[in-house]
């Protein structure tokens, strides 16, 4: 396996090799962008993996998410459907009224397509600014706080893999380049991908993924791999 990824093409292909990728350090070692990406590329000065995420995501073989413990990582398309089955059998609100809440803010991606955190914020009412409030048949459920956090909410429904990120949005400086760091656009997956239909109960596309796990990894124990797979 080659171990230093050195531009947005090496990361997709890697991911399409392994069919999964997490960003960051995952607790299978050797496992993730952060241990595979050359130096000079992480948290540098240099273009690296923080701006090749972008690229990959819009070449379409990979979806993008906070789908591995709560943090972020590739799927591939390949294993989306069996990702998606059996994530989306194991909801993660703590109650009724999260549940709820969760619901609101897919609703809400799915009527315009298309959201960054702070356009949900607005049409959910949860912050002052200008822009029209769509949806509010459905931001009406939800009480007008400016003290809630919609982090915890697009982290469940990444981890659910009812949402992807579409791509990222970046400032520009007066010479028209990208500056700092870029705010996520939130997706269904079904918008880039298309319908997930697995052949399979939830339960058998866990074994898939499980079993492909161990296949790439013999050394990892259990707890090991449920913990990465959810």
């Amino acid at each position: 396996m080659k171990h230093y990824l050195e531009s947005a093409a090496d990361v997709e292909r890697r991911c399409l090799e392994l069919g999964f990728l997490p960003f960051f350090r995952c607790g299978i070692p050797g496992f993730s962008i952060e241990e595979m990406i050359s130096p000079e590329y992480w948290f540098t000065d240099e273009e690296g993996a923080w701006e090749w995420k972008g690229p990959v995501i819009r070449e379409g073989h990979c979806a993008y998410g906070k789908f591995f413990n709560r943090k972020a990582g590739f799927v591939s398309r390949a294993w989306l459907a069996d990702w998606a089955n059996y994530r989306r059998s194991r909801p993660l609100a703590s109650d009724e009224d999260t549940a709820a809440l969760d619901d609101v803010v897919m609703q809400t991606i799915q009527v315009e397509g298309t959201a960054t955190i702070q356009e949900l914020r607005r049409m959910l009412g949860f912050a002052r600014g200008r822009g029209r409030r769509t949806g509010s048949e459905l931001a009406d459920e939800v009480p007008e706080d400016e003290k809630i956090s919609l982090d915890p909410v697009l982290t469940r429904l990444q981890m659910e893999m009812r949402l992807v990120i579409a791509d990222f949005e970046y400032n520009l400086d007066r010479h028209g380049n990208p500056y700092g760091w870029g705010v996520a656009r939130y997706t269904a997956p079904e918008t880039l991908y298309g319908p997930l239909i697995a052949d399979c109960t939830p339960a058998e596309s866990f074994v898939r993924i499980r079993d492909h796990f161990r296949t790439l990894f013999p050394e990892a124990t259990d707890r090991q791999l449920l913990k990465l797979i959810g």
